[in-house]
């Protein structure tokens, strides 16, 4: 089993979606004529004052912190570190150019779950790309293989790495022991996740910008505290993007590792194409009533992921000067001691806080994904919700206390799947994006509010719900 499961992580991850998360991103940028970059003030409007929200969905405002609670999670911190120590300064700016193109990737697949998303258990919003895979390709039976592998790696394993990350920060910090973090963590959870997504909404809706203030904050004054490097640090940034400085480059050195770890890095972090973020952005009530504005909100949560959270950690590292090729400090310990040169020994103790407010707004967020999931497949009412709640606390407090390999690549392996599934939809249905996006930006053009009437578009009626698109 372990040949196997290791055979498809070596497809998916070393050739499929390294390639493929990378020529989706830079297709649907030229398709949609690049419109992360020239419309990228639409983003902004469509968050700022997004509070509209109805007893059916949630606020965009609130989509997108949730999404966000996901997407920033320990990569943020640890991630981060070990590209750059494995491809030198260099993978920054590969990251950069990965999020870039993802942008549109994430506008594309928020877009189609706004459009075929529809009234679940309750009368709550429910969609992502088992949704449009069922209603706009006619595939129900790859949906469901979508959701089982969505409910697999967000809902329960990646919850357990996380939990992981957060009892080896506090055991390391404040020798505070893993099950009694672990359990900490689950109650905590609970509190949260029995509200359902309106709770999970609440809670990232005040905890994520908070949480990415503070970070952001402390990369602002590590720049005015080293304002004379930074011109350094950027050309090593871009120098070593195209193999220029290599002394400062990382282990293997060279363009190919710069780019490699990069690229890596950005994809795993900011998630565009993977399946995952769409599953909130189609619980969300657009404002404006268009199924392009959501996408708008989920590219900004890539371009926030990426480019400002990311690049905060890679500017604390840099600017440290603690990255030693073949010294084996790498990951968390690499950014402790980038804090700990900044900031003494509150440094250390700020990663450790850092990591569990990442690490634990990614559990709620990953969870509320596996909602959706369960409703697509018919389990979204009050008994099944409370298996899949149960099943991610159990997993929350077993991941404090241990990590076993064969199951976290098993939940790789099934990322994978659910990755290249939702990638080959998106480009299949890019037909429909297109349509959507011209809608949305020619009513901008004229100076209208856009607003979606599905009778406008008789081309896209098919599994689209007429109810919530009249």
């Amino acid at each position: 089993m372990d040949a196997i499961i290791d055979f498809l992580n070596t497809i998916f991850w070393g050739y499929v979606l390294i390639y493929g998360l990378l020529a989706v991103g830079l297709f649907f940028t030229i398709r949609l004529g690049f419109i992360q970059f020239r419309h990228f003030p639409e983003m902004i409007r469509c968050v700022m004052g997004s509070d509209e929200s109805d007893k059916s969905g949630i606020s965009p405002l609130q989509a997108l912190t949730v999404s966000l609670a996901s997407r920033v999670g320990t990569g943020n911190i640890a991630g981060v570190a070990v590209a750059i120590y494995l491809g030198g300064p260099g993978a920054v700016f590969w990251m950069w150019m990965v999020a870039l193109v993802g942008m549109a990737t994430a506008y594309s697949e928020s877009t189609l779950a706004q459009l075929y998303k529809t009234h679940g258990t309750g009368g709550m919003y429910r969609g992502g790309p088992a949704f449009y895979i069922a209603r706009g390709l006619g595939m129900p039976w790859l949906g469901a293989v979508f959701s089982i592998c969505l409910i697999i790696a967000f809902g329960l394993v990646f919850n357990a790495v996380q939990a992981n990350s957060i009892a080896e920060a506090f055991e390391g910090a404040f020798g505070v022991p893993k099950i009694a973090v672990g359990l900490v963590i689950a109650v905590l959870t609970a509190i949260i996740i029995f509200g359902g997504i309106p709770q999970i909404a609440k809670v990232a809706e005040i905890v994520v910008p908070f949480m990415a203030g503070i970070y952001l904050l402390l990369a602002i004054i590590v720049l005015a505290m080293n304002i004379t490097a930074v011109p350094g640090a950027i050309g090593q940034i871009v120098g070593g993007a195209f193999g220029v400085g290599q002394a400062a480059g990382g282990i293997a050195g060279g363009i190919a590792a710069a780019a490699l770890n990069g690229i890596k890095r950005g994809l795993f972090s900011n998630e565009a194409g993977m399946g995952s973020a769409p599953n909130i952005a189609a619980v969300a009530t657009p404002d404006p009533h268009h199924p392009s504005s959501q996408g708008f909100v989920q590219a900004l949560g890539v371009f926030i992921d990426t480019i400002l959270v990311c690049t905060a950690t890679a500017v604390m590292i840099l600017l440290a000067g603690v990255v030693e090729p073949g010294s084996g400090v790498t990951g968390t310990a690499l950014t402790q001691l980038a804090l700990e040169h900044h900031f003494g020994s509150f440094g250390a103790v700020f990663v450790a806080v850092a990591i569990f407010f990442f690490a634990f707004t990614s559990i709620i967020g990953n969870y509320a994904y596996a909602e959706n999931a369960m409703e697509f497949l018919g389990f979204g009412n009050r008994g099944g919700l409370l298996v899949l709640r149960i099943a991610a606390l159990a997993m929350v407090v077993w991941g404090a206390v241990q990590a076993v390999a064969t199951v976290f690549n098993f939940a790789d392996a099934s990322m994978g799947l659910m990755a290249t599934i939702n990638l080959i939809a998106i480009v299949a249905l890019s037909g429909t994006v297109a349509a959507v996006t011209k809608s949305y930006l020619n009513q901008r053009l004229i100076g209208k509010q856009p607003r979606f009437h599905l009778s406008d578009h008789p081309g896209l009626m098919k599994g689209v719900d007429p109810t919530i698109w009249k």
